[in-house]
């Protein structure tokens, strides 16, 4: 069985052919363009191989909702080009195969729900911190999607008080993404994340909102685990950063075996980076069951 992979970002298109075991056989990227641009080179490589289904990971807002006219279509992005392309439709028009859709966030959280490090747990949280902060939502075994899809990258937080940047949002300003993406750590102190010192005071802000946003995620969602990847996560003394905040700021509130255990609660990414790949491809095997 051959599952084609589309993990669409806004920098690149990673396109892959993985099996209904979770294996990726082959990987190409392409640089992410206009669509016109972008579209013929994801087209082409998926003509090369006999696919039995395809699923798709997107960046958004995309439109999830199978009865809506604009069913699969990218919709407000910033990517301006992108913005109310017919990202599904593009591709169904060429292969009359089942396709299957969700964000590039819950992509990544399926992936690691399926053959990571939340596999066997019916709800979990993926959250990538990038060039932007998106969250997927795994609840009773399934991605959460409900009027969209969750924009938890887009929350509103309390300020660090020595923190005085504006945020970068173009929709919210201070909110998560706007504060604590790689862009905005870059804009605040001039550098990217992964050319500061390990002692930055950067850290000490950064892991002060995530701490913030986790709890406020363990309060709204109760996952059993909680995973962070992204650029920005590859600082890896920001994790115990994290959970330190994490358990003053929730002060005991929320007192479970899941909580107690925060080396175990609160985790990096265990896929080498593959967990959306490999997302896409449940996505797709999905797919043909429905």
């Amino acid at each position: 069985m051959r599952i084609g992979v589309l993990e669409a970002g806004g920098t690149k298109m990673v396109c892959a052919v993985g099996d209904e075991n979770g294996q990726i056989l082959e990987r190409v990227s392409i640089a992410t363009g206009k669509p016109e641009e972008t579209m013929p080179d994801i087209l082409e490589f998926f003509h090369q191989y006999s696919l039995d289904a395809i699923g798709i990971g997107t960046f958004g807002p995309v439109d999830l909702d199978r009865t809506s006219p604009t069913y699969g279509y990218i919709m407000s992005t910033p990517k301006i080009p992108w913005r109310n392309f017919d990202l599904l439709g593009c591709i169904k028009k060429e292969f009359m195969l089942p396709i299957g859709l969700d964000t590039d966030v819950n992509a990544s959280a399926i992936g690691e729900a399926t053959y990571g490090v939340t596999k066997g747990l019916d709800s979990s949280i993926y959250i990538t911190v990038g060039t932007g902060i998106g969250v997927g939502v795994i609840l009773d075994g399934k991605a959460v999607h409900g009027m969209q899809h969750p924009e938890a990258g887009h929350i509103l937080l309390s300020r660090h008080p020595e923190d005085t940047y504006a945020g970068r949002c173009p929709y919210h300003g201070n909110c998560l993404e706007g504060l604590a993406s790689g862009p905005a750590i870059e804009e605040r102190f001039g550098r990217k994340a992964k050319e500061l010192p390990v002692d930055s005071v950067a850290w000490e802000i950064e892991s002060y909102y995530l701490a913030q946003a986790l709890v406020d995620f363990t309060l709204t969602y109760s996952p059993k685990r909680i995973v962070l990847g992204g650029g920005v996560m590859h600082q890896k003394q920001l994790f115990a950063m994290i959970r330190e905040k994490y358990k003053k700021m929730l002060n005991h509130y929320v007192d479970t075996p899941y909580v107690r255990d925060l080396d175990n609660y609160i985790v990096p990414y265990s896929l080498n980076d593959d967990q959306g790949i490999m997302g896409c491809i449940r996505i797709g095997l999905d797919e043909m069951k429905r």
